[in-house]
């Protein structure tokens, strides 16, 4: 039960996220303190909006039956893997402060933590 409501959570965070990439890309940006690209970078981070939506979409319906769906678990426990260590890496070398970095951090830590112990146990096939 705790696991559906985690991929349901993670999910509509995606589609957060995903509505604010396509709708108000550069905005957003700005919102989190971000310096904001010119506007032709909205292209790409609409083509991103894609990916969020996608995978919030999926999470919804991972969350019905997480059993079957080890292999996306994993892959959404990579990304948050890959995005703890780009906010890590940018945070260090002073390119984003901590103040914009902490919070999504601390969110792929969590996710990472808790998706991985309460992921379903990997099952032989016989």
């Amino acid at each position: 039960m705790k696991l559906k409501v985690l991929l349901r959570l993670i999910g509509v965070v995606q589609l957060i996220l995903g509505a604010f990439y396509l709708f108000l890309p550069l905005q957003f940006l700005s919102m989190q303190g971000l310096s904001t690209p010119g506007a032709d970078n909205a292209y790409p981070l609409g083509m991103l909006a894609a990916r969020f939506l996608a995978y919030g979409i999926g999470m919804l319906v991972i969350a019905r039956d997480p059993e079957k769906h080890l292999f996306w678990i994993n892959n959404m426990i990579l990304i948050q893997a890959v995005d703890l260590a780009v906010g890590i890496f940018y945070t260090a070398i002073g390119t984003v402060a901590l103040a914009h970095s902490g919070f999504p951090m601390f969110n792929a830590t969590l996710f990472i933590i808790l998706l991985t112990l309460w992921r379903p146990k990997a099952t032989a096939n016989a």
